[in-house]
């Protein structure tokens, strides 16, 4: 992933239909949830490698009354790993989310604490999340299958 901060990295490249499934294949490996990742409200990048391999996502969904963003498909190959992608990659999703509108971004991640932290976010109340970011795709998933109640949030302005 060559060096810059936003979008106009041009290996960072809108997901389009074509490339869900490459996507999820991704993110299923990275552990990373892939529920709605082909539906119209989930907005989503990718970076690929020099083969046409998919390395790094990034993505959100945005509330009903768009001012709240859910980043979420976050996630670097392990050799990209502790090299800046992954901050590259979630200031995409947030500022593509601000340029969008919202005002306040929200995740789930109950092992990249840290990793969020270093990148302006705080511990939040998941049930907060759960209510600002009702009838997102994560959060419906979520509420559905018993998993919010294990989740932690995070959460910081845009």
């Amino acid at each position: 992933m060559p060096d810059g901060d936003d979008a106009r990295d041009a290996s960072v490249a809108p997901v389009g239909s074509a490339d869900v499934e490459d996507v999820r294949a991704f993110l299923t490996a990275n552990d990373l949830t892939v529920a709605g990742l082909g539906t119209p409200g989930v907005r989503l990048w990718a970076v690929r490698d020099a083969s046409g391999s998919v390395v790094g996502t990034t993505g959100f969904e945005t509330s009903a009354d768009g001012r709240h963003a859910l980043l979420r498909s976050v996630a670097v190959s392990p050799a990209l790993r502790g090299s800046g992608a992954g901050s590259r990659l979630a200031a995409v999703a947030m500022g593509q989310a601000a340029s969008a509108g919202a005002a306040r971004a929200w995740l789930f991640s109950r092992r990249s604490g840290p990793f969020w932290q270093g990148l302006g976010f705080d511990p939040a109340d998941r049930d907060d999340l759960a209510t600002v970011l009702a009838g997102t795709t994560q959060v419906d998933l979520f509420r559905r299958t018993g998993q919010l109640a294990r989740e932690v949030a995070w959460s910081r302005p845009l």
